[in-house]
């Protein structure tokens, strides 16, 4: 049953291109009625979920082949045709901001480092304004490459944060991970984000069983002593369908039991996680160490989708409910269609009533997204 959200009554449907693509948009999500949808400006859904954090994937390419991601040959990349431009994403980011409540835009990939323009795209969001008058909190996913060259730039655009991926801080074990040997430029671009200020800097960690299923307190020990914040994420199934097997990744419950064997970790108070997708534990503190916090990632075995704040766009202009979604809604061929912000931004308001309970991984009849994570963006 939907929750009562205490809103208005619900809005006039879009008209014209807008209203086919919003219907459209209604079917894919579970027959949900854009009828019954509160006149809320906001992205909410039928199930009182209120949208506020944008994933905006500005490339599907690479320069990593990482093993639970795409395989050793990569995958045939978008033409560049269909990727948005500089203009359309920042557009996009402007409509969301602006009309739809959006406090939060991170930019991922495929490796956002790869876009030429990202620097642009960065300040032209720094500049934007919320309806409380602030300015969205910026953050960028990255494999780290390039990183220790484009750090300043992208802080000084406005950048505040960003989140590297390190799975092994052993050369040899990395370059088996990634397929290829590139540990040294990553471990340079984290420092020098750090040194940025782009802080605080987290770093995400996947293990894999019987690759790095070891390393988890070696990580915790480097984010403890540098100040970085680590969060481990459980394997989840958005590589090509053939290379991701339950058995083969690291719950949640196993990578705790392995840092148990060296720190002390105490959970905060569930509480205080609102949206976030990570549970987060205290450190204590070792005789070398100091403590910290450090976070887990379950969206396997411990689903978080009742607690959802996420709306995203693909690099091609799909808004996607969810990163396991197999519908998306087209806001590129709108733009490219002269649809006016206001058209887009009920779009978009639809596809998000439209979305999904949850990703259903545990369902009998869970099928995998046609595309894989880097394409569609982390």
């Amino acid at each position: 049953m939907p929750v009562d959200l205490g809103l208005p009554a619900p809005r006039a449907a879009a008209t014209g291109t807008a209203a086919a693509s919003a219907g459209a948009a209604a079917s894919a999500g579970a027959a949900a009625s854009a009828e019954d949808r509160p006149g809320t400006p906001a992205l909410v859904d039928r199930f009182g979920r209120v949208a506020h954090d944008l994933r905006v994937s500005l490339t599907d390419r690479c320069n990593l082949r990482c093993e639970y991601c795409m395989p050793p040959e990569g995958f045939d990349w978008m033409p560049t045709a269909q990727v948005l431009t500089d203009d359309e994403v920042i557009r996009l980011i402007a409509i969301a901001v602006e009309r739809l409540g959006v406090r939060e835009v991170r930019f991922t990939g495929g490796e956002p480092l790869l876009r030429k323009g990202l620097e642009r795209i960065v300040a032209a969001t720094a500049a934007l304004r919320t309806a409380a008058g602030d300015a969205p909190e910026t953050s960028l996913t990255t494999n780290g490459l390039g990183l220790a060259h484009r750090a300043p730039a992208l802080a000084e655009a406005g950048l505040a944060r960003v989140n590297v991926s390190l799975d092994s801080l052993d050369r040899q074990t990395y370059a088996a991970l990634t397929r290829r040997d590139r540990l040294p430029d990553v471990l340079a671009g984290i420092e020098a984000a750090d040194a940025a200020g782009l802080r605080p800097v987290k770093i995400n960690a996947v293990l894999l069983r019987g690759l790095n299923e070891s390393h988890a307190p070696d990580l915790l020990a480097f984010a403890l002593r540098h100040g970085y914040e680590l969060r481990f994420i459980e394997q989840m199934p958005l590589g090509p369908p053939e290379m991701w097997r339950r058995g083969d990744m690291l719950s949640a419950q196993e990578i705790l039991q392995s840092l148990a064997t060296r720190f002390h970790l105490t959970p905060h108070d569930p509480a205080e996680r609102g949206a976030a997708p990570a549970e987060r534990y205290a450190v204590a503190p070792t005789d070398d160490l100091p403590g910290g916090a450090v976070g887990v990632i379950a969206s396997v075995t411990q689903p978080f989708c009742g607690a959802c704040d996420r709306t995203r766009v693909t690099a091609d202009g799909q808004v996607r409910t969810c990163l396991f979604s197999r519908a998306e809604t087209d806001l590129r061929a709108l733009l490219r269609a002269g649809v006016d912000d206001e058209s887009l931004a009920e779009v978009w308001r639809t596809a998000m009533w439209g979305k999904l309970a949850g990703h259903g991984i545990d369902d009998p009849g869970f099928l995998q997204p046609q595309r894989p994570m880097s394409a569609i963006g982390g």
